[in-house]
């Protein structure tokens, strides 16, 4: 089987949508998030959307299922909070290694399902590395600017065990995303330095910030750029964006990073900007226009969708990707080494 490597010199590859938006459908119950498992845990689990890996699993594996049956290529494990910083909220620390493995070895099943009956278009599982719950670069406290409430150090230790467990699980690459504060993400990215070294592997690595809002920076307080030479030193498969913004509000900070670097560009927008009541409301067909925009433009090598987005949304998307090429980077104005 050819690898994503290769893959991505040959076309526009296409992320999955949003895991969460797929799981409210269901409706679970406190039951459901328990399951038969964690029956008598004495805390509540409901809204625990990476536990359902463990006590849903039909329900996980439909929803990647259902994104590579509308065209994607790489599909998500269902591990945003899988850390044991993101799971402190539920007391459940202790069941990282499960969550990961258990979310990787479920999309690489349904993956391997796909290749197998069609070797030409070989589908890949994506460990998703969430920025946790925390800030290693500002305060929570605003009456004490210098107080942390998480180290570096823990933040590395954290994701050091989600990032063993996902590779155990059979991940093809690893995506470090949603990022607010790039400090969490070095440290992500170190901990997964370390894993390659200490097992001699190579393993392709995605990375993919959030532009907060209209002044073009992350929640820490970076622009594209300072984002972009920050995180630069650790060979990356792609660099991108996601979350936060619509495709229509992103298109900007993409054409930015697209002048400033050589690398893969990934883009996985909301579907539009939430209405009164937190909900999603652009088209499939609204979405795709946008995102046609950013293929004729030569804007990006990998494009998918976060919140709000759907199979319908991917569907759509994918048969617009399938009308270009990839981005080539020959017209790069300021290369960062």
């Amino acid at each position: 089987m050819s690898t994503i490597q290769q893959e991505i010199q040959k076309r526009i590859l296409v992320l999955d949508g949003a895991m969460g938006t797929m799981l409210q459908r269901h409706n679970f119950s406190e039951e459901d998030f328990r399951g038969e498992q964690f029956k008598d845990f004495p805390h509540s689990l409901k809204g625990n959307n990476d536990l359902l890996s463990i006590t849903q699993p039909k329900a996980i594996r439909e929803v990647h299922a259902q994104y590579f049956e509308a065209g994607a290529d790489i599909v998500e494990t269902n591990t945003f909070s899988s850390t044991t910083i993101g799971m402190a909220d539920y007391h459940l620390e202790d069941l990282v290694y499960e969550l990961n493995y258990q979310s990787a070895k479920i999309a690489r099943e349904v993956a391997d399902e796909f290749t197998a009956k069609n070797p030409n278009k070989p589908r890949f599982v994506a460990g998703s590395i969430g920025p946790t719950n925390r800030t290693a670069s500002m305060s929570p406290d605003v009456n004490d600017p210098g107080f942390r409430a998480v180290t570096f150090d823990d933040l590395r230790i954290a994701y050091k065990h989600q990032v063993e467990a996902l590779i155990d699980g059979g991940c093809d690459l690893l995506l470090v995303e949603t990022i607010f504060d790039t400090l969490n993400a070095k440290a992500a990215l170190f901990a997964i330095e370390e894993v390659k070294e200490e097992r001699n592997i190579d393993i392709p690595i995605m990375v993919s910030g959030t532009i907060t809002d209209a002044s073009g920076r992350t929640l820490s307080g970076q622009t594209v750029e300072a984002f972009l030479i920050s995180i630069s030193h650790i060979p990356l498969l792609s660099v991108g964006f996601n979350c936060a913004l619509g495709a229509d509000q992103l298109k900007p900070y993409l054409k930015r990073l697209a002048r400033n670097t050589s690398l893969n560009i990934s883009a996985h927008p909301n579907a539009g900007l939430p209405n009164a009541f937190g909900q999603y409301d652009q088209s499939p067909e609204e979405m795709q226009e946008l995102i046609r925009e950013y293929l004729k433009e030569n804007l990006v090598n990998i494009i998918g969708g976060c919140c709000g987005t759907t199979p319908e949304h991917i569907k759509l998307i994918a048969e617009a990707a399938s009308e270009f090429k990839p981005r080539m980077s020959e017209n790069i104005v300021l290369p960062i080494t």
